[in-house]
């Protein structure tokens, strides 16, 4: 199972509010069908193919210029384990069984 985290920031907007931006990023990843879910500072997703994933990477990569920005960084974390299937749910119920 492959669980990336990916982070998206639009560089140069008239604002100081990114939400616009990070919606479009979002509803690009609705259009791939990629697992997700995000945070305030992120997206999580999750799959099984590596092809999938940075499909959807690249897809919320460039909608983040369709909504008018010319510049964007997007940072990305990638955690392929392929001894086993562990989702993202797995890997936090772990965790929060050890505190």
């Amino acid at each position: 199972m492959i669980s990336a985290e990916i982070t998206i920031i639009p560089i140069g907007t008239s604002g100081t509010s990114l939400s616009q931006y990070i919606a479009a990023a979002v509803s690009a990843l609705d259009e791939v069908g990629i697992k997700y879910e995000i945070s305030g500072m992120g997206t999580l997703m999750e799959t099984n193919n590596p092809k999938e994933l940075f499909k959807a990477i690249e897809a919320a990569h460039e909608a983040v210029f369709t909504e008018g920005t010319n510049r964007v960084a997007t940072s990305i974390k990638i955690d392929d384990r392929r001894d086993t299937e562990r989702t993202m749910k797995d890997k936090v119920t772990s965790v929060k069984k050890k505190l």
